[in-house]
């Protein structure tokens, strides 16, 4: 570029801007959604080497979300115990759990670094596994 010149800012017509705020509070959502998706659940409290989670109703059958929690609460390749639960009624986070969260129980999951295994047990009315469930 020569010394000198001058330098005039692109033409953007209104539409072109309303694009650019669409794409941009999109980006944002993303965002805030990747975010809370890789945020832990809320831990209800825990009795020996089991946690009690608590999982946001909204994604009580999203298999998925709930392997996306063993990876953000349990170390990789050590011992962990989950039970999973819903709270609908909003019941007091206490240990033992109150029986309205204990009704509500969603999955189990069990890594034995010992034995060298893990896996996952569903509620079978949830529908996400028909075979090993509860």
């Amino acid at each position: 570029m020569a010394a000198g010149s001058i330098i005039k800012p692109m033409h953007r017509s209104p539409t072109s801007l309303a694009w650019l705020g669409a794409i941009a509070a999109l980006a944002a959502a993303s965002a805030g959604a990747a975010g809370a998706a890789d945020e832990p659940w809320l831990l209800a409290g825990q009795q020996g080497l089991v946690r009690f989670v608590i999982v946001p109703a909204a994604q009580a059958t999203d298999r998925e979300a709930y392997l996306r929690q063993v990876r953000l609460l349990c170390a990789p390749d050590a011992t962990c115990f989950l039970n999973f639960y819903t709270n609908s009624t909003g019941a007091p986070l206490t240990v033992p759990l109150a029986d309205a969260i204990d009704r509500e129980s969603t999955a189990v999951f069990r890594r034995s670094a010992k034995q060298g295994a893990e896996r996952f047990i569903w509620r079978c009315s949830l529908k996400i596994a028909l075979e090993n469930c509860f």
